[in-house]
């Protein structure tokens, strides 16, 4: 599962994405917009200017805003940065791989070899996604299989 961090991120990188060359964006704005805790968000943003995401305003007219275009920010990037890794097992983590504890040797575990998959695809989509992509609050439920 995302962190919270994680989900706080991206909704607060979506909503200056979609305010993307608008100027800045207050950070009570994206608090209350958002339903983010302000010193919470404080952090994230911080974190995010540091790593070159997004730009800081100070001053009475301060805030934030995107300091790359909508379409250059992928969401892939974005989990990979709050959480370090998109596999849902440690073994199966391309850039913070680990031995899983009480496990089976690594080239005998099907369950590593199917998570490992996973995570490929999962990467491939978020990957392919950026924050000026439409995302649909509801999107269509996909066919389910016939066996």
């Amino acid at each position: 599962m995302l962190s919270q961090k994680t989900r706080y991120t991206i909704r607060a990188l979506q909503h200056l994405a979609d305010n993307y060359r608008k100027g800045s964006v207050r950070l009570d704005e994206i608090a209350v917009a958002q339903n983010i805790p302000r010193k919470f968000l404080t952090v994230i943003l911080s974190e995010l200017a540091r790593d070159g995401i997004v730009i800081s305003h100070r001053g009475r007219s301060g805030g934030y805003e995107l300091a790359l275009p909508p379409v250059d920010i992928r969401y892939g990037d974005i989990i990979r940065i709050t959480r370090g890794s998109l596999a849902l097992v440690p073994c199966a983590s391309r850039n913070a791989h680990e031995t899983c504890a009480n496990c089976l040797p690594e080239a005998e575990c099907r369950l590593r070899g199917l998570m490992l998959t996973l995570r490929d695809e999962t990467a491939n989509m978020l990957d392919r996604l950026t924050l000026a992509d439409p995302i649909d609050p509801e999107p269509p439920v996909l066919a389910e299989p016939e066996y």
